[in-house]
């Protein structure tokens, strides 16, 4: 994918000055703006430390962000990386690169606003509404060095496929398998209006967490202002949560012979429940202002820590004065001539706090499945053909049929083949495949 680039020629902008060393006008801004900026904040901040973690241990971590809202976050963390320019080489990492950037981002021909493939998304989805869980269990199974964190929103939080969604890690087996760290992300409001989960009482919301099978860790940003007390408490929850689950594992797999565990009738992996106790595998609840670090107020109305900050806090900078001031404000006050030199690229002593290389969760392996597959050894399909001389005439069951051929894959494929359903196998007819696995 080296050197792609996007059919994008626009718009039509007098050149921008990203990092502000020329003075921001009205002209430098889109004729409409669209984004989200709610929930960026959050995932920045929990990105930044998993690559802490991800440096210090060479940990293969997979992030997986559940608010596809959160676009600007996966784009914003993918160029700082490299991995971006990488892929679309016209998207330099220096200032002229960044100017593209922000010319690309959610405009005709550019790319999303969303979390999507074309965002270096490693889940390759724009969807939300708690699709994003059996995503990470996927990823892990057979995959006994591979971390994925998963961030759920508290929109997502709410819904029907996520409230099951949370029984996942019932099917893993921490001798053979890896881990999946759910980051329940409460910031009190979905698109406009409050969460259920974000207005929990805190007792009853570790209840409900631990009744699910987790062990839940809290990180609650009580002031704003003060990222870093934040930044302390969740790396150290960070830090418990990899040694929860490291323990785990350690305990499973003494003198494992890194197969999976054999599936009990009831569906548990024996191996998962060990002694027959499942483990309570580790999680984050962080509890952080939606649209953190934006604008406090705008038009005397309050934004940072309400709804109002889900979509782009000031949205009439060419017509408001007041708001194309406060836009300049708001981006200064992340000071960027302390992160990005002259040429407008990162400072070493900044960009050295990023993994290198297929660390990187923008470019890691486990996100780009044509990187690691392992090809099937496939039995023919002729030898479980069926001879029909007329229709109508043979009492031939399809699924029968199909079953038999499954049953050939799996035996071919035992350590690299998985056939998954929530129930009705048999009363598929696809029964022949207990021949050489159990349920």
């Amino acid at each position: 994918m080296a050197g792609r680039e996007l059919p994008f020629r626009g718009p039509d902008l007098p050149a921008l000055h990203p990092l502000l060393r020329e003075p921001l006008s009205a002209d430098h801004t889109k004729s409409r703006l669209l984004g989200h900026w709610g929930t960026t904040p959050g995932l920045n901040f929990v990105y930044a430390h998993l690559n802490r973690v991800i440096r210090r241990d060479s940990q293969e971590m997979l992030f997986v962000a559940g608010p596809g809202h959160g676009g600007p976050a996966v784009v914003a963390n993918a160029w700082l990386e490299g991995t971006y320019s990488e892929i679309y080489g016209q998207v330099g990492p220096d200032e002229a690169g960044m100017a593209e950037l922000f010319r690309q981002f959610s405009y005709p021909g550019g790319i999303p606003s969303h979390a999507a493939p074309e965002t270096r998304d490693p889940s390759a989805k724009a969807a939300n509404s708690g699709t994003r869980w059996p995503t990470p269990t996927g990823s892990v199974f057979d995959n006994p060095r591979l971390i994925t964190a998963v961030v759920i929103g508290d929109g997502e939080a709410e819904t029907g496929p996520l409230a099951a969604s949370w029984h996942s890690h019932n099917f893993l087996d921490p001798a053979a398998d890896g881990a999946v760290l759910p980051i329940l992300h409460l910031n009190g409001y979905k698109i406009a209006n409050p969460t259920t989960m974000a207005r929990m009482p805190e007792e009853q919301l570790e209840q409900l967490l631990r009744g699910y099978g987790h062990e839940p860790y809290f990180v609650t940003v009580k002031n704003p202002d003060n990222t870093e007390q934040a930044h302390r408490d969740f790396a150290a929850a960070v830090d418990n949560c990899l040694a929860g689950i490291r323990a785990i594992q350690d305990s499973r797999r003494g003198g494992a012979d890194g197969s999976r565990g054999k599936m009990d009738d009831g569906g548990a992996a024996a191996g998962a429940a060990g002694s027959g106790a499942a483990p309570h595998w580790p999680m984050i609840v962080l509890r952080s202002p939606k649209g953190w670090t934006g604008p406090r107020t705008v038009d005397g109305l309050q934004v940072e820590g309400t709804w109002r900050s889900h979509q782009v806090p000031l949205a009439e900078v060419r017509t408001n004065g007041a708001h194309l001031k406060q836009l300049k404000e708001w981006l200064k006050s992340y000071r960027p001539d302390e992160l990005f030199d002259a040429d407008g690229r990162l400072r070493p002593e900044v960009a050295t706090n990023a993994p290198a290389g297929d660390l990187r969760m923008s470019a890691t392996p486990h996100a780009n499945g044509g990187l690691l597959r392992t090809p099937l050894n496939l039995p023919a399909c002729a030898t479980h053909a069926v001879g029909v001389a007329e229709p109508g005439t043979e009492r031939i069951s399809p699924m029968i049929t199909l079953g038999s051929w499954m049953r050939d894959v799996i035996s071919l494929n035992m350590e690299n083949f998985r056939l998954f359903g929530p129930d009705e196998t048999a009363s598929n007819r696809l029964q022949s495949v207990y021949e050489v696995t159990d349920r």
